[in-house]
């Protein structure tokens, strides 16, 4: 049984714990929270004998084998480091890093120490990916594609009461392309790999408080991936809900994906009209079971394991650098991080 360490104490940490559980090949040992309080009650309540408040004091702590790292984006560069030079596995939460020369940096560290650094994305880790691929090769010729993941953010309504929620706060490299975007992109790369060519827009979030030249938070947008035969639209937004799901349209058939993060509601349409379930619905801590269950097999059989972990980095790093590019064409900038042109 392998021992573990999480940074964070939010949902999606809730969530990873409890799909850890399921593999039955991870122990929680400690949680690490600015608020010891807060870190008290989630090690309570999964039965994790320590807490700290500070990322290098679990560093140093011998009995933790792996990290799961769910804190702001702004910290994963620095906390990834951290753990990796402590000699600790990494499976930290999207995006891996903000930057592609942070993200060859860790992922050179990580080779020369001979540790799992990995990206927490649900669809790299599920079963149904390898439908989703067979699926789509039974598409015929595909000309387009419509990737959509429009979710209203539960912390929107705290931006319009004048909040700044962590969400919405470019200075934690946060906002719609960075959050939701990015399984929109990383669906693309997989399917259909590196486009020619990217055009992007994106929408923008007036300052709360007012402020003169505040840097904006985005909250919606769209990208353009451009390919010899086909045209991938990316669709993505946190101010509105989406219910028409994804597309991928060949001459043969059509599949529709109700969820491009979580790959469920896949169906296969024929032209006739007549629909095939592939995918229904899986619960979050099934979902999120599988990056745990792939973390612990790749720690056990790193030469068994090669290509897929060859896969998963060289995804990460292709999101990465795509992330970079939409930024730079639609102007959206971190303080911490000033990749952008001008508004």
């Amino acid at each position: 049984m392998k021992r573990y360490g999480v940074v964070g104490t939010g949902w999606i940490a809730e969530a990873y714990i409890q799909g850890a559980a399921l593999t039955g090949e991870w122990e929680l040992a400690a949680v690490c929270s600015r608020s010891g309080e807060r870190g008290r009650v989630l090690a309570d309540r999964y039965g994790a004998g320590r807490v700290y408040t500070s990322p290098a004091d679990m560093a140093a702590d011998p009995s933790v084998d792996a990290v799961y790292i769910a804190s702001p984006n702004a910290l994963h560069t620095s906390q990834s480091r951290l753990f990796l030079e402590a000699g600790k596995h990494v499976l930290c939460e999207k995006p891996l890093a903000v930057t592609a020369a942070e993200l060859r940096g860790l992922t050179a560290l990580s080779e020369q120490k001979g540790l799992v650094y990995m990206e927490a994305i649900m669809m790299l880790h599920l079963p149904a990916r390898r439908i989703l691929h067979r699926a789509a090769a039974a598409l015929g010729r595909i000309r387009s594609a419509r990737l959509d993941f429009s979710q209203l953010s539960s912390k929107y309504p705290l931006y319009l009461r004048g909040e700044r929620p962590n969400i919405f706060n470019p200075s934690l490299a946060t906002g719609c392309l960075m959050d939701l975007g990015l399984y929109c992109v990383y669906a693309a790369l997989d399917l259909f790999g590196r486009p020619e060519k990217i055009t992007a827009s994106a929408g923008f979030l007036p300052p709360v408080p007012p402020e003169e030249g505040a840097v904006l938070s985005d909250g919606w947008g769209t990208a353009l991936f451009h390919y010899p035969d086909k045209l991938v639209t990316l669709t993505y937004s946190k101010v509105g809900q989406g219910f028409a799901g994804s597309e991928i349209c060949g001459d043969e058939g059509t599949l529709v994906i109700d969820s491009i993060s979580k790959l469920t509601g896949i169906r296969r349409v024929t032209p006739g009209g007549t629909v095939e379930e592939l995918v229904g619905d899986v619960s979050k801590p099934e979902l999120m079971s599988g990056e745990a269950r792939d973390l612990s097999r790749w720690i056990d059989d790193p030469a068994g394991t090669r290509e897929a972990r060859a896969l998963a980095s060289r995804l990460a790093l292709q999101t990465c650098e795509s992330l970079e590019e939409i930024r730079r064409r639609t102007g959206i900038v971190f303080p911490t991080s000033p990749i952008g042109g001008p508004r």
